[in-house]
C-alpha cells in the first residue's frame, strides 16, 4: 500500500503546537475590517485551538 498523502489544504490551514494540539486561525479576519472595532480584531488575530470534536479528522489529513 502507498504512503499516506498529507492533505496540502489542511497544512496550509493547521499547525500542531509542541505540546501535540492543532491551532487554526480564526475567522471573520480576512476584510471588511474597517467596521469591525478594534478590540474584536485584536482578539481575532489571535490563533485558536482546534476543537476536541474535529481533532482527529484534521489529524487524519494531516497525516499524524
Amino acid at each position: 500500500m502507498p504512503k499516506m498523502k498529507t492533505h496540502r489544504g489542511a497544512a496550509k490551514r493547521f499547525k500542531v503546537t509542541g505540546t501535540g494540539k492543532l491551532s487554526r486561525r480564526s475567522a471573520f479576519m480576512n476584510h471588511i475590517l474597517e467596521k469591525k472595532p478594534s478590540k474584536r480584531t485584536r482578539r481575532l488575530k489571535r490563533e485558536s485551538i482546534v476543537s476536541p470534536a474535529d481533532a482527529p479528522k484534521v489529524r487524519k489529513l494531516l497525516g499524524r
